[in-house]
């Protein structure tokens, strides 16, 4: 299924023109359940991993302050399991059970948590990218991005460190068939559920604090939205400055390219570790396809046939990743050099 980004309720360009040199063609990525192949752009689904190459596994150091019990794959794929059948159960039924004894049970079990391992953590398979579905910065020759994570938080950072393959799929003949998993991961919300990517192109503006003083000021002027009926724009905000932010300027959810989402912190610097160039966004790897100041963005095929979400924890969430508590890790690339280190943001 293909979606669509709803038009932006007008043209912020033609209040004002200093914005438009700054647009920026933003793919957002649309991820929604399904059962994706090797040959598919996807989240959580299997690699096109070369049968002969070996597995990036982590050493850590692992933050086990952050978690006192760790979980097993399979112990989060049956929680989901035994919430979508809950889920589907209240819906034909209203009245039945929230859980039968044996979901009690299981829940219970899965609750008290499994030992922390020492071992080497293989990493989890979080998404690759196929050029022709979105463009990407990729090195000569190479037409798939592929994004894999460590299923713990970090003594240097708290949230999964994440590594990039770049690769040509032409010159992958044999396929990994059964790649490495975690004995136990962090957090449910590590494990990505299944998702295929309906891409979609769509225009970024930048966040106002990447915005000049003086443009940041005209946006926050009455006068200058005076042409614009606030009939038009004030059942989305309480204020111009409001409705830029949350409808006008960046796109939310996971999207590749584009500009910087910034909240909680204001923008900091993102020079590249290898040769100094600013890097520039990659992949954002959201929570949420939306939030409740921003439900323009909810696609327009999605507001008459709602997309399957009940597998989520909240509507939106497709892919049942949470980042810090419903946060962004957005991937900076060097555009010098894709091979340069990326840079994590936490958004």
């Amino acid at each position: 299924m293909s979606f669509t980004t709803p038009p932006r309720p007008f043209d912020v360009t033609a209040l004002f023109p200093q914005l438009a040199p700054l647009a920026r063609t933003a793919t957002r990525l649309h991820p929604r359940p399904g059962s994706p192949t090797v040959h598919d752009s996807s989240v959580g689904g299997p690699l096109l991993w070369p049968a002969g190459e070996p597995w990036p596994y982590c050493d850590g150091p692992h933050d086990r302050h952050a978690s006192p019990t760790v979980l097993s794959p399979d112990d989060v794929r049956l929680l989901r399991r035994d919430f979508a059948a809950s889920a589907e159960r209240l819906r034909l039924d209203p009245e039945a059970i929230a859980a039968t004894p044996e979901e009690r049970e299981t829940w219970e079990r899965i609750k008290a948590g499994r030992p922390w391992s020492d071992a080497p953590v293989p990493l989890l398979p979080v998404a690759q990218l196929y050029t022709r579905d979105a463009p990407l910065p990729c090195p000569p020759g190479a037409d798939l991005l592929q994004v894999l994570w460590c299923p713990f938080d970090h003594e240097e950072a708290a949230h999964p460190r994440t590594t990039l393959f770049w690769r040509s799929s032409a010159t992958v003949a044999d396929v990994l068939d059964a790649p490495p998993e975690p004995l136990v991961i962090q957090s449910r919300h590590y494990l990505p559920e299944p998702c295929l990517f309906s891409p979609e192109q769509v225009t970024d503006y930048p966040h106002p604090l990447e915005l000049s003083q003086e443009l940041r000021d005209q946006l926050d002027d009455m006068d200058r939205w005076s042409a614009i009926d606030p009939a038009d724009y004030n059942s989305y905000a309480d204020d111009p400055g409001e409705l830029y932010l949350t409808n006008l300027s960046t796109a939310p959810g996971w999207k590749t390219g584009g500009w910087t989402r910034w909240s909680p912190t204001d923008p900091v610097d993102r020079s590249c570790t290898e040769c100094g160039t600013e890097a520039v966004p990659l992949l954002t790897i959201a929570s949420w396809e939306w939030d409740g100041a921003g439900e323009t963005w909810i696609a327009e095929e999605e507001r008459t046939t709602p997309a399957p979400h009940h597998l989520g924890e909240e509507d939106g969430n497709f892919t049942l990743i949470d980042i810090t508590g419903g946060n962004n890790l957005q991937l900076h690339t060097c555009p010098a050099s894709p091979d340069h280190p990326h840079i994590e943001l936490i958004q």
